[in-house]
């Protein structure tokens, strides 16, 4: 066979899962425990899409910066673009950097007897392996997970997600959570130089962040209630949206989280068949 007759390799199926919630919701550790059993999967975190620091809008009551206002806490088109190029080509834009490696975070144990059970059930599953030896045309499954806190606020990415979860807490303990927090890198720096770390000003979680979270996901509930029912039925704003204890382990959201993944998995089985 000559060069000009080898077949293209098969175009990978992306199949993006998001993961929302608010901050301290304990979404970055529940993406992190779902890439330990998504075979080759990337984890894109939202965060890493935030403008500059000498960008973020200040506040215009209390006249300080204002990191979690959905409309200026991130770089929407930067954002599209970049998950519109992962979900076409099946990995990250050429030359993307992540800082959630600065950032500390507290690991919450799970039974190794889940993680090993859910990771064993999805090893192997690429779209060939379901046409039988020889028969790859469907292209290998790439899992993408991307983690933030404005998951749901803008419908275009909404759109590009395949599997839609949500980590609720309570107000309280996203309070006691945040405050506990040592600080937050900002997304422009890759180094521990001085100045790069950012932390709350007094009374940021009450004054900017809640309202902020209030103000981002008021849609996703009836009469926009946050810590009330999410809405149901037809004409809602995010569908398929699952419900997750952010306050439980996260062994407990992963055996709610795993099912509907494998279900969207099957979906897709499903369409190559066909």
């Amino acid at each position: 066979m000559s060069p000009d007759e080898i077949p293209p390799p098969p175009r990978k199926r992306v199949i993006m899962i998001g993961v929302g919630g608010a901050t301290c919701s304990g979404k970055t550790t529940l993406a992190k425990y779902l890439k330990g059993i998504l075979p080759r999967s990337l984890l894109v975190h939202q965060d890493d899409f935030a403008p500059p620091r000498n960008q973020i809008l200040i506040h215009p009551i209390y006249k300080m910066q204002d990191w979690d206002a959905p409309a200026g806490a991130i770089d929407w088109p930067r954002l599209r673009q970049g998950l519109q190029y992962i979900k076409d080509h099946g990995r990250m834009p050429e030359g993307h950097k992540s800082h959630d490696h600065l950032n500390v975070q507290e690991l919450v144990g799970v039974d190794a007897g889940v993680v090993e059970r859910w990771r064993e059930r999805f090893a192997g599953t690429d779209v060939g392996a379901w046409h039988g030896e020889g028969q790859a045309q469907g292209g290998e499954i790439q899992w993408v997970l991307v983690d933030g806190f404005l998951m749901y606020w803008d419908q275009a990415v909404i759109d590009l997600l395949d599997v839609r979860l949500f980590l609720r807490v309570p107000r309280s303990e996203l309070a006691r959570r945040r405050h506990a927090r040592h600080g937050y890198h900002t997304a422009e720096q890759f180094d521990y130089a001085e100045g790069t770390l950012w932390r709350d000003p007094p009374y940021y979680f009450e004054q900017i962040v809640w309202p902020a979270y209030c103000e981002a996901h008021a849609a996703l509930f009836v009469d926009g209630d946050v810590e009330g029912r999410l809405k149901e039925g037809e004409g809602v704003k995010v569908e398929g949206l699952v419900e997750l204890d952010g306050g439980s382990n996260p062994g407990d959201m992963l055996e709610k989280a795993c099912p509907k993944i494998w279900e969207v998995l099957t979906r897709q089985r499903e369409i190559v068949l066909d």
